[in-house]
């Protein structure tokens, strides 16, 4: 009897010896705790580590290449399966450069698998592609449509990567091609709009909005990834802590207040300060902080796959892991900075900007 559709089955290795599994990325964050995972299991025969620097992880072949640069065909000679972590989610550095590599290293990694007879290609991309919207179904199924808006920020990027990955098997139909999309990332290293949002000494709400929290532990994606390239399992898969959180479950959890604004004065001011260069995101990033982007993760666990973290435990590390951190609408300040501008401020502005960081910043832009 065949497969019915939308159910996910485990594949089975049948080569006797194991697979060889290359992953870029491989020297730090999610990528390094997938190397680690897979250089102790006893089904995988070779571990190749690809980043540009040499990583700590033993029992890893490590080969420094950039995973941009076309040569990095040369070093996947005999790897079954690519999983692609180099996609960068976190807010710092030249957002150019980052859209830069997301995109060119995905359609480079893409490209080279296929040059070099890779069966199986993962790519790690993000549920925000769905889109946060107050319509949303929740949960929202692996195969619902990606609503997200291209605003030119993380969001575009994403799209992109999501883009060439459904193009990919028509181009190259000898590689297959999984899109892995996690729910909020937290964990070390992890640093973007959504973790920054816990910095803040208030949680925005909008009023009328009823926010849902999914998030998704490093360690449950690096151990999805881990899944997904020994078992062959088609995708998209969404990838998290089972279920969600309400507003209120969040607050007690995390210690924090929220305050409320309507929603045009919330968007409005965003978008000034993202005009000013006060804030790194695109006021469209907002929207995830306020409206449910809650996903099913009904293909893995179909398949045999259980997160090690619930909710709970996933925004108690957020919480550890944002500890001593101060940021207002994403953006990061250190103590002294802080305190002043919370003093002079008060609770509501300080949830997207302050009169003070305006004031300096329209100096700036005069001086």
């Amino acid at each position: 009897m065949g497969t019915q559709p939308g159910v996910v089955r485990a594949g089975r290795n049948n080569t006797g010896r194991g697979i060889a599994v290359a992953v870029t990325g491989a020297a730090s964050g999610v990528g390094r705790e997938l190397v680690r995972r897979l250089a102790r299991h006893e089904g995988i025969r070779q571990v190749i580590g690809l980043d540009e620097v040499r990583g700590d992880v033993e029992g890893v072949t490590w080969r420094v290449v950039d995973p941009t640069d076309p040569a990095v065909v040369t070093r996947l000679t005999g790897v079954d399966v690519v999983v692609h972590t180099a996609i960068d989610l976190n807010v710092t550095g030249d957002a150019g450069r980052r859209s830069l590599r997301n995109v060119r290293g995905t359609q480079t990694i893409l490209t080279a698998a296929a040059a070099a007879a890779v069966r199986r290609v993962v790519v790690v991309s993000s549920s925000m592609v769905y889109g946060a919207a107050v319509d949303n179904p929740v949960p929202l199924d692996e195969s619902a449509p990606l609503r997200a808006p291209a605003d030119g920020g993380l969001v575009s990027d994403l799209l992109e990567i999501e883009e060439l990955c459904a193009r990919a098997p028509r181009s190259h139909p000898g590689t297959a091609v999984t899109v892995a999309r996690p729910a909020a990332l937290v964990g070390p290293g992890v640093d973007t709009v959504l973790t920054r949002h816990f910095e803040a000494p208030r949680l925005l709400a909008i009023r009328g909005s009823e926010p849902m929290w999914q998030f998704c532990h490093i360690d449950d994606l690096a151990s999805a990834l881990e899944f997904i390239a020994r078992h062959d399992i088609d995708g998209p898969v969404t990838v998290g802590s089972p279920g969600h959180l309400d507003q209120q479950a969040v607050e007690t959890l995390s210690g924090r207040v929220h305050a409320e604004l309507s929603e045009s004065f919330a968007l409005g001011a965003a978008a000034r300060l993202h005009r000013l260069g006060v804030t790194p995101v695109p006021v469209s990033e907002l929207q995830y902080v306020v409206h449910p982007w809650v996903v099913s993760v009904r293909r893995l666990t179909e398949a045999g796959w259980r997160a090690e973290y619930s909710n709970e435990l996933a925004l108690q590390a957020l919480m550890e892991g944002v500890s001593g951190r101060h940021s207002l609408a994403s953006r990061r300040f250190g103590k002294r900075e802080t305190a002043a501008t919370i003093g002079a401020a008060g609770a509501t502005v300080a949830i997207l900007g302050t009169a003070v960081v305006v004031r300096k910043a329209r100096k700036r832009k005069r001086g």
